[in-house]
């Protein structure tokens, strides 16, 4: 079996609006909206529970069309309490050798083909990071200059959603509690420090995090070219 969490909660400042940017209309429909439709109608997904702050569930219920939505957890501290959040609400639905996609709502392009994919590299690894080769030259910079030139052929940029196999990876996140979880900056951090077998998959261009103005401008472009 195989859940998805959808993480919900961020409050998106750099937006400079009033309204998180994953409730943002794009299209005459909220941001998010767009990556729960990928998540339902992908034949891998089982389940999906949402990430997301009381005053906007109502909203989120109603965009649901099918029966895979299995309710809501609460926003924790920082993202990666919030992820445990939605763990924690899996843990009757799941079992250990189970499988969670974890997806951003401010993603709104991820495919059914990146779901699917993940889904089958979880068939033979603990967990599964989409990345982008860096384009550009890469260097290691300390209090402003520049102290190594790094390989950039060793380096790739981590998207969501991430897949992992769900016992290990929630004690992966457990095992942080209650201090060094806050220091986390990635989903896949956790599994990286504990020892997960973690296998790479191509990542897509167009699988964008919608942070700014301008990548909601990007986003709006490609919409309405489709």
């Amino acid at each position: 079996m195989t859940s998805a969490i959808i993480l919900s909660g961020g409050t998106g400042n750099r937006m400079g609006s009033d309204i998180p940017k994953q409730y943002l209309n794009a299209g005459g429909r909220p941001v998010i909206s767009y990556c729960l439709e990928a998540f339902e109608a992908s034949s891998v997904i089982d389940s999906i529970i949402v990430v997301a702050a009381e005053q906007y569930r109502d909203l989120i219920r109603s965009l649901f069309s099918k029966d895979k939505f299995a309710g809501f957890a609460d926003p924790g501290a920082n993202r990666q309490l919030s992820i445990l959040s939605g763990l924690n609400a899996l843990k009757g639905i799941l079992k250990n050798d189970d499988c969670v996609i974890i997806h951003d709502a401010a993603r709104p392009l991820v495919s059914e083909k990146m779901i699917s994919d993940i889904s089958e590299a979880l068939k033979k690894s603990e967990a599964v990071l989409p990345v982008l080769p860096l384009k550009d030259t890469v260097y290691e910079v300390r209090d402003g200059k520049v102290t190594a030139n790094l390989d950039r052929s060793s380096i790739a940029a981590g998207q969501a959603p991430e897949g992992f196999r769900f016992g290990p990876y929630i004690k992966a996140n457990e095992s942080l509690l209650p201090d060094a979880i806050m220091e986390i900056s990635g989903s896949m951090q956790p599994a990286v420090m504990v020892g997960m077998d973690i296998a790479c998959i191509p990542g897509d261009e167009n699988n964008f995090k919608i942070t700014t103005p301008a990548d909601l401008d990007r986003f709006l472009e490609i919409i309405e070219k489709n």
